[in-house]
């Protein structure tokens, strides 16, 4: 049985005379956490997208849990869930309404046992039965994540969730994001903080103008750097450094 989550071969994808997506190739391992990096309009939402089956792409080809995604979209739907950059929640019900609703898009055969266990897994029980007008902003992307992940779907996309977080938010966060993966759900993160990558990811990948310049683990993409030496002790390249090095090859290559 494979363990390849997601397979992404010669991915295209163009906007009229604007080529976002030039060939894209990478591959996520089942139960890991994946971070796709890139600076604004590098491709990273595009590429989201057509994994999620919201956009066809122009060439390539792309597997989702061992699912062609462009002539299976239907298939891909019922294994993946995905938390775009804007919290998809209702503000007019209750934090356990708004579950309730998405237990039953999602037939599941238990739904008040998996609405109540949700409550508690995302630390949302004393606000449960509150307007989610009265919810902080991070309460409301804990909500975001619980909706995301009822029914314990096999892969969950994340495009850049925590845009608006407070710190203690963020950091509560990481901690959800670290129990999908010890769960054995997959994450597909976006994100523009370099350090939340850092903290979270198994594999990171760089975007940058529609190509992957790397991909690999944090100690395999820190070895492309020689270390620091600052009043005589090493000291390793950041993932900032790492991706600022990176990208400015690159557009010295083309310049």
């Amino acid at each position: 049985m494979s363990n390849t989550a997601i397979s992404v071969k010669g991915l295209k994808k163009s906007f009229k005379d604007n080529e976002v997506l030039k060939g894209v190739d990478f591959e996520v391992t089942k139960g890991s956490i994946f971070a796709l990096l890139g600076s604004n309009g590098s491709g990273k939402t595009t590429t989201i997208k057509i994994l999620t089956t919201l956009l066809q792409a122009d060439k390539g080809e792309a597997e989702v849990c061992g699912i062609n995604v462009q002539s299976n979209p239907e298939q891909v739907r019922e294994k993946i869930s995905l938390t775009g950059q804007n919290v998809a929640v209702d503000d007019i019900l209750t934090g356990r309404e708004n579950l309730d609703l998405v237990a039953k898009l999602r037939h599941l055969p238990n739904r008040k046992h998996a609405v109540e266990e949700s409550l508690r897994r995302f630390d949302l029980l004393e606000a449960a039965d509150r307007a989610l007008a009265t919810y902080s902003g991070g309460m409301k992307r804990r909500l975001d994540l619980a909706m995301t992940v009822l029914g314990t779907p096999e892969l969950v996309f994340l495009d850049e969730p925590s845009v608006g977080l407070d710190p203690e938010a963020r950091l509560v966060m990481w901690d959800v994001i670290r129990d999908m993966a010890k769960a054995g759900i997959t994450v597909f993160l976006t994100t523009q903080y370099l350090e939340e990558a850092e903290q979270l990811a198994d594999t990171i990948a760089i975007l940058h103008e529609g190509k992957i310049l790397v991909q690999g683990t944090m100690e395999e993409l820190t070895a492309l750097l020689p270390p620091k030496k600052v009043e005589y002790v090493e000291k390793q390249p950041t993932l900032e450094e790492i991706f600022l090095a990176v990208t400015a090859k690159k557009g010295a290559k083309e310049s």
